[in-house]
C-alpha cells in the first residue's frame, strides 16, 4: 500500500534479480543491498526511506520491469 505522505519505491523482490543497477542510479542513494533472497536464490535491494526525490531513476535502471514500482507524494 502506497503512503502518499511521502517519495518512496516499493521493490518486489520476486521479481528483483539482485544486479544492483538501481542502487547505482539512485542519487539519492535510498537503495541498499539487502540481506534477503528471494525464492530464485538472488540477494534482493531494498529500499532505505532516506530523501528519495520520486525521480525514477531507479525504475529506468532496473531490467526487470514491474520489480521497482516509485511513488511521489500528493501535494
Amino acid at each position: 500500500m502506497a503512503d502518499t505522505h511521502k517519495n518512496h519505491i516499493e521493490i518486489d523482490p520476486a521479481q528483483c534479480k539482485g544486479c544492483k543497477l538501481c542502487i547505482e542510479a539512485c542519487p539519492q542513494g535510498c537503495i541498499a543491498s539487502g540481506t534477503e533472497l528471494n525464492d530464485m536464490g538472488y540477494q534482493c535491494v531494498k529500499f532505505e526511506n532516506h530523501d528519495c526525490n520520486a525521480c525514477g531513476l531507479c525504475y529506468y535502471a532496473c531490467p526487470e520491469p514491474g520489480a521497482i514500482t516509485v511513488f511521489k507524494k500528493e501535494n
